[in-house]
């Protein structure tokens, strides 16, 4: 089986522009990874912070705050790139903007928690910026019947970019260990690792992947963001049209939320709950990493064969055993097996919430769509995290309970994807078009 199918593309669509598309997954994933998931969390809790009592609090709020900066201005600049047909445009603006500040939390040591913070702020607002403009191309290059399968290619994919960095992350660290030195030495390198591969990689998608869109105003209305506000507005008017989206928004805010505490938090659960070294964790996030791409490709072509929603709900299900695992290990055993389900599901369920927002989107407006998918997902990211971080506080640093407590995000969500009707909400995009 080919790996970019011919067949599942628009006409017109060559296998060179997916592949340029699914190598910003590449780029961007040893942000997550490396950033939010397996070294600077860490490292801002128990190097920064010095482990005090608030740390996790706050690094949870510094994510927070930064999320809510992405909800409040995405979808505008959604709306405004659909109008101007500048999604490339964008993406690579905030692209450089990423690059660089990934690369100032080279410069945060002990004790620098302002700067520490500002560069997470600044460095998750891009991220989460070029996210949504890079998803937004999607249903531009596959069939509707496709989008599961190319959308899990994209995301697959990207999981080698995040071992990538990670890798050579660990490499690093490796050497720098037996060479004795410390973490304040060694973890500035690895975020200049990843802000490297993320410049080196993403060249390739601004070399391949074109702007196929056209700009939707003239020169006398020349698409402002005054313009763009006033159509995003038109569109939350516009909601009972497409209330099948507005539900998998409601369910996305849930399953996220959850999700959003497997990225920004595993690291730190694993030091602070079962002892794990940095070099145990980074490598506990390479196999999380391995089990994603798998599972991202391999269920992208079975959630177009059993339908988007019984393979979102599915991925839910695994959530929330994954949960139960992590609250029930007292050793490392039975915590990797937690990490492995955790990595199958996680590909497989972002990938498959972004598979059937394309779906429901208009043609002409993907970018202000998934501009509000992204607000979803941010605003998630902003509760899971946050709620976590007071769990933690308020049982005095107990972990284990917050890790439970994660496990609601699940249910909720599962709960809510029962109100989605695929084929209507499909029809409701398809009609839009129409108008």
């Amino acid at each position: 089986m080919p790996l970019f199918d011919q067949a599942s593309l628009n006409p017109g669509v060559r296998k060179r522009e997916v592949f340029g598309w699914a190598m910003y997954d590449f780029a961007n994933s040893g942000y997550t990874t490396v950033v939010l998931t397996a070294v600077f969390n860490a490292y801002f809790v128990g190097v920064v912070a010095g482990g005090a009592s608030w740390a996790t609090l706050a690094w949870t709020l510094a994510l927070g705050v930064s999320n809510a900066l992405v909800m409040l201005t995405m979808p505008a600049i959604g709306a405004f790139a659909d109008l101007r047909a500048a999604k490339k445009k964008l993406l690579m603006l905030c692209t450089a903007g990423c690059v660089v500040t990934t690369a100032a939390l080279a410069l945060v040591g002990p004790g620098d928690l302002w700067l520490a913070v500002l560069a997470i702020v600044l460095s998750n607002l891009f991220y989460s910026y070029s996210e949504a403009l890079n998803a937004a191309f999607l249903p531009e290059l596959a069939r509707n019947d496709s989008l599961g399968r190319v959308s899990g290619w994209g995301w697959s994919f990207g999981y080698f970019g995040g071992m990538l960095a990670l890798g050579l992350g660990l490499a690093y660290v490796l050497w720098a260990q037996a060479q004795g030195q410390k973490a304040t030495q060694f973890v500035p390198v690895t975020m200049l690792i990843t802000a490297a591969i993320y410049a080196a990689s993403a060249l390739v998608t601004f070399a391949l992947l074109p702007e196929r869109a056209k700009p939707q105003t003239d020169a006398a209305h020349p698409g402002g963001l005054a313009d763009s506000i006033r159509r995003l507005a038109h569109t939350w008017r516009e909601a009972r049209r497409f209330r099948d989206f507005a539900w998998l928004l409601a369910c996305a805010l849930f399953y996220q939320a959850g999700i959003s505490v497997v990225i920004a938090l595993a690291a730190v659960y694993a030091e602070q709950v079962l002892g794990f070294k940095q070099t145990e964790t980074m490598m506990l996030v390479f196999l999380v990493n391995i089990a994603a791409a798998a599972g991202a490709f391999a269920f992208g072509y079975f959630q177009d064969r059993i339908g988007h929603r019984l393979a979102l709900g599915l991925t839910l299900g695994g959530w929330v055993l994954m949960t139960a695992l992590a609250y029930f290990a007292t050793g490392p055993g039975l915590f990797w097996i937690a990490a492995v389900l955790a990595g199958l599901c996680m590909g497989s369920s972002q990938s498959a919430g972004r598979a059937l927002a394309g779906l429901f989107a208009p043609q002409e407006r993907l970018a202000e769509f998934f501009g509000l998918w992204t607000f979803a997902v941010r605003l998630s990211a902003i509760v899971g995290p946050v709620t976590y971080g007071l769990v933690t506080l308020i049982t005095a640093g107990n972990h284990r309970i917050a890790i439970l407590s994660t496990g609601v995000f699940f249910v909720i969500g599962w709960w809510l994807l029962r109100h989605v009707d695929v084929a209507r909400g499909t029809a409701a995009a398809r009609a839009a078009e129409a108008k």
